[in-house]
C-alpha cells in the first residue's frame, strides 16, 4: 500500500513539478524517492496494533521525499511546500463526498479506539515507537488529544532528517480541510513544545491556507 501511495502521488504531481523544475529534475526526484523508500521500509519498526496505524504508514514516504528533495538542493521551507503539494494531489484523486465521509469515519473510529490505546499505554504494551497520548471526549462532535510522544519525531532522528518536523505536522490542517473536519492546535512537539494539543470536530471547518503561515496554529 505504501508504495502504491508513493507512486500515485508522484504521478499526480508530475505535471506541476515538470513545469516548475523540468522533466529531468522530476525524473531524478522520482528515482531518488523510490530508492530512499526501498532503503527505508525494511528499517521502519512494525508498531503493530495502534490507533495511529494509518498515520504511521506515511512515515517512509515522507522521509523518502524529504531526503530526495534535500539531495536536489531545495531549501527546507520549499521541501515542506512540495511535500504538502504531493499529499494534496494524492488526496484529491478521491471524490469530495468520499473524503468527507472518510473524515467522519476517521473521527468516530479514533474516538472508539482511544480508550483501548490509552489502556495499553498504561499497561506498557505500546510499541516504543507508538504515539503516547491523553484523550478528552468533549461531546458527540468533538474530542481533544494531547500527544506526548510522536513516532515521526523519533523516526526523523533515526533517519537523519531532523527538519522533517514541524513541516509534516502542518499536514493535519490539509487533511482536516479536505476531509471536512474541524481541527485546531497551538502546540506541537515538532516546534519544541511539551505536546501537540489537538482538537478535532467530526463536522466542522479547518482552513488550510499555508500562505498565512503557522504561528498560532502550529
Amino acid at each position: 500500500m505504501n508504495r502504491f501511495i508513493l507512486s500515485i502521488s508522484m504521478h499526480k504531481s508530475k505535471k506541476c513539478f515538470c513545469e516548475k523544475y523540468g522533466h529531468d529534475w522530476f525524473d531524478n526526484f522520482r528515482k531518488l524517492s523510490f530508492r530512499y523508500f526501498d532503503d527505508i521500509v525494511p528499517n521502519i519498526p512494525n508498531i503493530g496494533e495502534s490507533v495511529f496505524s494509518m498515520n504511521y504508514k506515511f512515515a517512509p514516504i515522507y522521509i523518502a521525499w524529504y531526503k530526495a528533495l534535500e539531495q536536489l538542493k531545495l531549501e527546507p521551507s520549499e521541501i515542506d511546500k512540495e511535500i504538502w503539494l504531493l499529499n494534496e494531489n494524492f488526496m484529491k484523486i478521491f471524490p469530495q463526498f468520499l473524503l468527507k465521509m472518510s473524515g467522519k469515519i476517521y473521527v468516530d473510529s479514533f474516538r472508539s479506539k482511544a480508550a483501548r490505546h490509552i489502556e495499553r499505554q498504561k499497561q506498557g504494551k505500546l510499541h516504543l515507537y507508538d504515539w503516547k497520548i491523553s484523550f478528552r471526549n468533549i461531546n458527540d462532535n468533538c474530542f481533544e488529544i494531547d500527544i506526548i510522544e510522536c513516532a515521526f519525531k523519533k523516526l526523523s532522528k533515526d533517519f537523519n532528517v531532523p527538519q522533517l518536523l514541524p513541516g509534516i505536522c502542518r499536514m493535519d490542517y490539509l487533511m482536516a480541510n479536505l476531509m471536512g473536519n474541524g481541527f485546531t492546535r497551538s502546540k506541537t512537539l515538532g516546534d519544541g513544545d511539551d505536546c501537540c494539543n489537538c482538537s478535532y470536530s467530526k463536522i466542522g471547518y479547518c482552513e488550510w491556507s499555508p500562505e498565512k503561515g503557522f504561528v498560532e496554529r502550529k
